[in-house]
């Protein structure tokens, strides 16, 4: 049973007391007469299927955004799509579109571990090895396979898939931060409460926390009491303004613990580079494998993207080694289609709510979303060195991360599934009683200020 699985366990078991004794309170009147409502609504059916946006070899996407509203998208997810289309206008050498209007780079198909014989077929058919990449920390390899000139990328990717029922193709899918818009402020950073457990015998807690985002502001006040450890780039990670303010708010609380001292260590995997193709599939794996290494038990991915067989089952292998990989479930719209990794089932998957513990209205939905945190009017670090007003769910993530780290201090499959169990089991239920795909398990972090907290509490 993956990890959403036994949560669901673990509050489904924790609702049978008050369900028997609402039955005999009914008078025995069968499921009608039980309180509360425990089902697991369907999703519209808008949330399972492809985007269907139109095939980009047909010409310019001018009607783009009105398609998407039309959908019921949010503005969110509007400026996602339109950047996507100015990212391939302005950058078409290097990126194309799958066959369902997701972004990819150009020319490149993946293969996860090939077997020598499927490779020597690979070369018959006129694939080249572009690169590969032995991924030791997972037990696993990633091989680049060069599109042959005037393939088309549809086409290669059924040739490999056919040439080899049994192995991993996939295209090398692009990866965006999931975030809404912010603002310049001059107020000092929110600090969600902590709900961690107290460390015994006043010891150190030293908090390791894995980030797979844009580079990282080292020198950043907001980063001075935190070791960051950085990778990529050639080991010239460029500073972005997403990938600083979720690692600030990796790093918040740190030296607070009840009970003890406590310090805080990141670990931030660059995968943009500054580069047009900056964050694709690969990038993501091979950052996965790189904290695999280091063996950081908690990683937070405040990124979104499509479904992509080779990331799934480099977050399978994670996972299955102890690994807890939080991700935001993406500020596409309620009726949007599931976005990945987050909505992948070992993923602990966060949404946003405000400060009146209202789920953002462009938050996506759906039964992968497993806890709800703050995502609106939070302060995160801002380039060079200020601080800014963020909205979204990309800064939702790194609350339940950097709670989950202070719970898990190494990779252990049982020791991460009880972590989750227990930040389930403190989690303020929001919404309809009980587990629910709009807040998950619950909101975890409170922030004292949010004013409907002792309302929601008292349930």
């Amino acid at each position: 049973m993956d990890i959403r699985g036994l949560i669901r366990s673990a509050v489904m078991m924790s609702l049978c007391a008050t369900l028997v004794a609402g039955f005999a309170q009914s008078g025995g009147r069968g499921a009608g007469g039980l309180p509360g409502n425990i089902g697991l609504p369907d999703l519209p059916s808008a949330a399972r299927g492809p985007m269907g946006l139109p095939d980009p070899a047909r010409g310019p996407r001018n009607e783009f955004p009105a398609e998407a509203a039309q959908r019921g998208l949010g503005t969110a997810s509007e400026a996602r799509y339109t950047h996507e289309r100015e990212l391939w206008r302005a950058h078409r050498d290097a990126l194309d579109f799958d066959s369902e209007d997701h972004l990819i780079v150009r020319g490149e198909i993946l293969a996860l571990a090939p077997a020598p014989q499927a490779i020597a077929s690979a070369q018959a058919m006129g694939f080249a090895i572009r690169r590969q990449e032995t991924l030791d920390a997972l037990d696993t390899a990633v091989v680049v396979l060069e599109v042959p000139r005037g393939m088309s990328p549809r086409r290669a990717l059924k040739k490999l898939r056919s040439a080899d029922p049994r192995g991993a193709y996939d295209f090398n899918h692009i990866y965006f931060e999931s975030a809404a818009a912010s603002s310049n402020v001059a107020d000092a950073a929110t600090r969600p409460r902590s709900d961690a457990p107290k460390s015994p015998g006043g010891a150190t807690f030293v908090r390791r926390i894995g980030l797979v985002d844009g580079g990282v502001a080292i020198g950043h006040p907001a980063l001075r009491s935190v070791a960051v450890h950085t990778h990529g780039c050639d080991g010239a990670p460029v500073p972005s303004e997403h990938g600083t303010a979720v690692a600030s708010l990796l790093a918040a609380g740190s030296g607070e613990r009840s009970g003890g001292a406590q310090r805080t260590e990141i670990f931030a995997a660059d995968v943009y580079c500054g580069a047009s193709t900056g964050g694709a599939a690969d990038a993501l794996i091979e950052a996965l494998a790189w904290l695999a290494r280091e063996r950081v038990p908690v990683i937070n991915v405040s990124l979104v993207g499509p479904p992509n067989a080779l990331l799934e089952r480099a977050v399978d292998l994670a996972t299955e080694r102890g690994y807890l990989i939080v991700a935001a479930v993406g500020n596409d719209g309620p009726a949007a289609p599931p976005l990945y990794p987050a909505a992948y089932p070992p993923v602990v998957a966060v949404t946003g709510v405000d400060r009146s513990e209202k789920v953002l209205l462009e938050a996506e939905r759906g039964r992968y979303v497993d806890f709800a945190a703050l995502g609106a009017d939070v302060q995160a670090a801002s380039l060079p060195e200020g601080r800014t007003q963020v909205r979204g769910t990309s800064f939702a993530a790194p609350i339940v991360a950097r709670l989950l780290a202070e719970r898990l201090d190494r990779p252990d499959p049982a020791l991460a599934n009880e972590a989750v169990r227990e930040l389930a089991a403190s989690a303020i239920d929001l919404g309809a009683r009980g587990y629910d795909p709009v807040y998950g398990n619950g909101l975890v972090g409170a922030d004292p200020q949010m004013t409907s907290a002792p309302v929601a509490q008292s349930r």
